[in-house]
């Protein structure tokens, strides 16, 4: 668009700041990549854009190769985009009304059974409380004895939230010390849309979390200003899903495969409708917006249901 590609892209960043970091990324850069487009021809005048220029952009995306979710992810952009414009006045049709998108399919990532993730959570715990992260006195290593303290606790603090929670590793990275209530056996965290809920947490989360608190925090905070983050890594910062991702490294499951931090996330959310839990307590507890994207979950938990029928009962 011959106006559009510099303040009013850049203003269109500055109106997305409800979103996370990675959303406002991906966001703008399928922006600037439709003002490209319109530039070099799909539409120079801003305001002669429709649903015929969409279509053309549509058609134009799918002959590059991308995949169905990517084609998706960037009509979702595109989409805010005309609707931030037509506020603006720069698009005087609502062409993001009537706006038809592809259906990206909805793949979750590959998760752990609940045994699975009880022994991975039962490894940490006994790394977090075992004869390598007792203290100075019982490794004679001095701060590498503290060092592997603090880790250690955080690691085990950390995972028992993803999968104890049901956490998105943004909202974990995000949480302050404030923001957790052992004796109510709750965490505060800042969702998505700038969403505040409060989540409850089990024993185990609530005993890591302590002895995290009590022991490996304050060995951070003994070389550098921690400030208020709850998980901060060995720099005294806060902790950045980067970290969390090489946290997931270290505890892999017993057949040595390496979780991403979503993935607990997606097997807390199974685990409960396994269990029996009622489909909207799960929504508000993971912060969806919309009962569809927990409905997700059901499909899966079908699919498990079915595969045990079919290997247990004698006619299946």
């Amino acid at each position: 668009m011959a106006t559009v590609p510099g303040a009013l892209v850049d203003d269109f960043e500055v109106s997305l700041a409800a979103l996370s970091e990675h959303t406002r990324r991906a966001y703008m850069h399928d922006a600037r990549e439709f003002a490209a487009w319109c530039e070099r021809g799909g539409c120079p005048d801003p305001a002669r854009v429709d649903h015929r220029t969409i279509r053309r952009y549509l058609a134009y995306l799918q002959t590059r190769g991308f995949a169905r979710p990517t084609v998706a992810r960037k009509a979702a952009s595109v989409r805010a985009y005309l609707r931030f414009l037509r506020r603006r006045g720069v698009v005087t049709r609502d062409v993001a009304a009537t706006m038809q998108t592809p259906k990206g399919t909805r793949r979750l990532p590959r998760m752990p059974k609940q045994s699975e993730a009880v022994a991975m959570l039962e490894r940490a715990a006994a790394t977090a409380t075992g004869p390598t992260a007792t203290g100075p006195t019982a490794t004679g290593a001095g701060a590498a004895g503290g060092d592997a303290l603090a880790r250690a606790t955080r690691d085990l603090a950390l995972l028992e939230l993803l999968y104890g929670a049901g956490l998105r590793v943004s909202e974990a990275c995000g949480l302050d010390v404030d923001g957790v209530d052992l004796r109510r056996g709750t965490v505060t965290v800042l969702g998505k849309g700038s969403k505040v809920r409060r989540v409850p947490i089990g024993e185990p989360a609530r005993d890591a979390l302590a002895a995290y608190l009590q022991v490996g925090r304050p060995e951070f905070g003994r070389r550098s200003v921690i400030g208020h983050a709850l998980f901060v890594n060995s720099r005294g910062n806060r902790l950045t899903p980067r970290d969390a991702r090489r946290v997931l490294a270290r505890h892999p499951l017993d057949d040595g495969r390496v979780l991403h931090p979503h993935a607990l996330r997606h097997a807390y959310a199974t685990h409960l409708l396994e269990g029996g839990a009622d489909l909207r307590v799960v929504q508000e507890l993971l912060g969806h917006a919309d009962v569809g994207t927990t409905q997700i979950y059901t499909h899966v938990t079908r699919e498990r249901l079915r595969s045990v029928y079919a290997r247990t009962h004698p006619r299946a």
